[in-house]
């Protein structure tokens, strides 16, 4: 299995739009976030969890031609804003498979309407194939992968398990018997948003706690804002086994 991190970043990605925060003005190309998605792929299978805004140059820049399906963690516009550009995929492919909560299929209806529409649809708009999640294992492809229930803040977010490894963003909580799901893990990825706390993420102290709960061999760390710090510093005060995700990153399992 090889994961290829497309996003790294927060909401508003980094840089920030006319800031002046020294982490925006950073030359360091692993300082520079685009909005956190991955790309996960085994045998002739391939499938994005969340695409957001920025899901066109992701796609380019790695050089995606097919995807098998898009998974949605929830409904926030960070990670669900690239929708349209679903159609080059479409045309070659034919309806795309997409896979979430009902709760944010519901969103992606009234957001993208024209994509959902059965009726008097535009010739030019994707289409896709609805899939329902709820938090019991469902089958991509030739594998079986484990809903994790999180908590972001108040609203409900899925993590994913993709046989040892898995992708847990937007985090803020997570019950005993979710973080059960998660034992004997080669790798996980968690976000963990900035040093200081956050209403509804992790900051970095909650994420390595919870690493040190769920004990994987290795760990990813992503969703990452400019409030964290510069890339190669955060990095060497990481425990050997924490790595600070960065973007076009690849890592096989």
């Amino acid at each position: 299995m090889e994961v290829t991190f497309l996003g790294t970043g927060t909401s508003q990605g980094i840089p920030i739009i006319g800031s002046t925060h020294p982490v925006c003005l950073s030359k360091d190309e692993k300082d520079k976030r685009l909005r956190v998605s991955v790309l996960v792929s085994w045998d002739e299978y391939q499938y994005v969890i969340d695409c957001g805004p920025d899901f066109r140059q992701q796609m380019l820049a790695n050089e995606v031609s097919r995807i098998d399906g898009i998974i949605f963690t929830h409904e926030h516009a960070d990670h669900t804003m690239g929708m349209d550009d679903i159609r080059p995929f479409f045309f070659r492919q034919g309806d795309i498979p997409v896979y979430a909560h009902k709760r944010v299929l519901n969103a992606l209806r009234t957001r993208f309407s024209y994509i959902f529409s059965s009726e008097n649809k535009y010739p030019g708009a994707p289409s896709v194939i609805e899939n329902e999640l709820t938090n019991q294992p469902f089958s991509l492809g030739n594998l079986d992968v484990i809903p994790i229930d999180l908590m972001h803040n108040r609203l409900q977010v899925f993590g994913f398990r993709f046989e040892n490894f898995a992708y847990l963003t937007d985090v803020k909580t997570i019950e005993e018997e979710e973080t059960d799901k998660l034992k004997g893990l080669k790798v996980l990825v968690v976000s963990a948003l900035r040093i200081e706390p956050h209403h509804s993420h992790f900051n970095l102290e909650e994420a390595l706690e919870f690493i040190a709960e769920v004990k994987p061999e290795k760990t990813y760390l992503t969703h990452i804002s400019h409030m964290l710090g510069f890339h190669e510093e955060v990095q060497q005060q990481l425990p050997k086994n924490v790595f600070l995700a960065y973007d076009n990153l690849k890592i096989t399992i």
